[in-house]
């Protein structure tokens, strides 16, 4: 669905849309990883989704896309905000598998096993498919019809599949080591800077609608990590609270004025 998106969308409207999988990832936490909302977590998922709509409304305005892609703009809207909604829920899952079924968070061996044995499922899944339809005919075509070149094509080819991985791993740890919804907020960090450098790199079009969608998904993003912030000090405040309390029993113990 990821790969659908970015084919019939401009690389800057994609990115933002994906940031719609932070207010799906807050969702499903709400359910399966009993995550609490908060004033800051509810506004966070309106300017995510309002930021999203803005992107919908636009698509007849958007002349960055080829013609064909602009007749299934539709496909690569829907396609994208359902891939960040069944990745939202696979860290939903993550978590959830983390929490109750593997002993303990001092063992890191489980986040290489949790990248490893999904990696391994739809690597078959996707060797199967590649050969079922036929498609493993045209890779050598479109070898050929790369135009950096052939060492080019595979270079391209392993070293996103390197990143992939490094990238699935560091959020992996992130979800065995915090939340989720923190491996999340992470994932998105850079994502308001995606559509400048895809202006800049690739001549995708800045239009207001656009621009505005971004400043709406940023402030989204701002609201979550403030929220963020907010419960990082109140867990402080408590821990000091109560360490100050330990201290003040054991001075009464010892009979002194506390």
């Amino acid at each position: 669905m990821y790969s659908y998106g970015l084919l019939y969308l401009p690389v800057s409207t994609y990115s933002l849309l994906c940031a719609t999988q932070l207010a799906f990832n807050a969702v499903f936490s709400f359910f399966l990883n009993n995550q609490k909302f908060t004033p800051f977590i509810l506004n966070s998922l309106v300017l995510l989704t309002v930021s999203a709509t803005l992107l919908a409304v636009n698509s007849a305005d958007d002349d960055t896309a080829s013609t064909a892609a602009k007749n299934k703009y539709a496909i690569g809207f829907l396609t994208t905000v359902g891939a960040s909604a069944a990745y939202s829920l696979y860290l939903s899952l993550i978590q959830l598998t983390f929490d109750n079924l593997v002993p303990g968070k001092e063992n890191s061996t489980a986040v290489v096993e949790m990248q490893i044995y999904p990696s391994a499922v739809a690597t078959v899944g996707c060797v199967v498919g590649i050969f079922a339809s036929g498609e493993w005919k045209e890779v050598k075509g479109e070898m050929k019809g790369y135009t950096e070149g052939k060492a080019a094509y595979l270079l391209t080819l392993i070293w996103t599949a390197v990143a992939w991985q490094v990238s699935s791993l560091g959020m992996l740890g992130l979800v065995f080591e915090v939340s989720s919804l923190f491996s999340n907020v992470i994932s998105t960090l850079a994502l308001p800077l995606v559509p400048v450098l895809a202006v800049v790199l690739f001549g995708d079009k800045m239009d207001g609608v656009k621009a505005v969608a971004m400043v709406l998904a940023v402030w989204g993003f701002v609201s979550y990590v403030y929220q963020h912030y907010l419960d990082d000090r109140s867990t402080a405040e408590r821990a000091a609270a109560g360490g100050d309390a330990r201290e003040c029993g054991n001075a009464d113990r010892r009979g002194e004025i506390c």
